[in-house]
């Protein structure tokens, strides 16, 4: 019973919708769209003219594209000149069956495994936050899109696709959402500041350990992301780290200290952990304004699905820890 509590609780950030979100950027309509794979593609530098014209949301199936399977890109340019709200996320509803999403020629996005390591996520409701320093709050944005199907329908088959920001979340919060470092294994070098972690792999934060095609697998496995904690932030009262809902168990450090832990480890490994969302305070002499700071968490997984796999994540000062919750609500 309580494994299948777990898994309902696991499931709902992938059956959650935009309702509780304001589009501000309705982007249903006609993208350019090509078929084939070229990192190039993912530049705004690109030179997109002579590509075809498709609808989205819609399988490319039902645009002139019947039968095809296979790897394919989406493209389109938004002007945000007009759009002053913060918090911008950019939903695409169900992809069909494997995505990475660029903004300015940046990744800020990804669900399922590309091959050879093939791993769908056609039922995972896209949903991805926008960092504000990516954003040209002056003129034109390229959002670039690449796909990959394999069987049945292909593409951004459905969803109320946009541009979305949720004005709950205040604006002192700094969101933690989005790509992080991750490797399997356990090292206590992994929480030092000065580690290079250019090698590891990128995983989508929050999210299961099975996005990369980890399934069912018990162990440790770590997860690095490097930040830039301003002097603005620092003057507000106490901060806290969010880490949201880890399945099982985690240490968190922040440059190399450990700032907090949840582990309540019961007879014959039974454990509640994976419910409680982790909050854990941030000592200001440990951190370097306006240089990289790094965060690094221990993730300890005794059976089942494991990873950091539910937000909200933010950096936010106590004050506003109730206004964060109510807006994931």
């Amino acid at each position: 019973m309580q494994r299948l509590i777990w898994l309902i609780l696991v499931t709902l950030p992938l059956l959650t919708n935009a309702e509780d979100l304001k589009r501000v950027v309705d982007l249903r309509g006609y993208w350019k769209f090509s078929i084939g794979d070229n990192p190039r593609w993912s530049s705004p530098d690109y030179n997109d003219q002579s590509w075809e014209k498709i609808f989205v949301p819609s399988p490319w199936e039902n645009e002139g594209f019947g039968g095809f399977d296979g790897y394919a890109w989406y493209r389109i340019t938004v002007d945000l000149r007009n759009v002053n709200d913060k918090n911008l996320y950019l939903v695409l509803g169900y992809i069909d069956d494997v995505d990475q999403v660029y903004l300015n020629g940046q990744l800020i996005g990804f669900s399922g495994s590309f091959p050879p390591d093939f791993y769908t996520a056609y039922n995972a409701h896209r949903k991805y936050y926008i960092p504000e320093e990516l954003i040209n709050r002056n003129g034109k944005n390229v959002i670039a899109i690449r796909v990959f199907d394999t069987i049945l329908e292909g593409g951004i088959i459905k969803g109320d696709v946009g541009i979305y920001s949720n004005k709950e979340i205040p604006k002192e919060s700094y969101s933690l959402e989005g790509n992080w470092k991750f490797r399997e294994g356990d090292s206590d070098a992994w929480a030092r500041i000065d580690y290079e972690d250019d090698h590891w792999r990128e995983i989508m934060v929050p999210s299961l350990w099975r996005s990369l095609k980890k399934a069912n697998i018990e162990g440790t496995a770590w997860y690095r992301k490097t930040i830039t904690i301003t002097t603005e932030m620092l003057s507000e009262e106490n901060l806290l780290l969010v880490m949201g809902r880890i399945d099982d168990f985690d240490e968190t450090y922040l440059n190399g200290v450990l700032i907090g832990k949840t582990n309540d480890r019961k007879p014959f490994g039974w454990s509640e952990s994976y419910r409680q969302l982790r909050t854990y305070s941030i000592p200001k002499n440990i951190v370097r304004p306006g240089q990289p700071n790094v965060i690094a968490v221990r993730v300890s997984d005794i059976g089942g699905d494991a990873g950091i796999y539910k937000g909200p994540l933010c950096i936010v000062p106590e004050s506003k820890l109730d206004q964060v919750l109510r807006a994931i609500n």
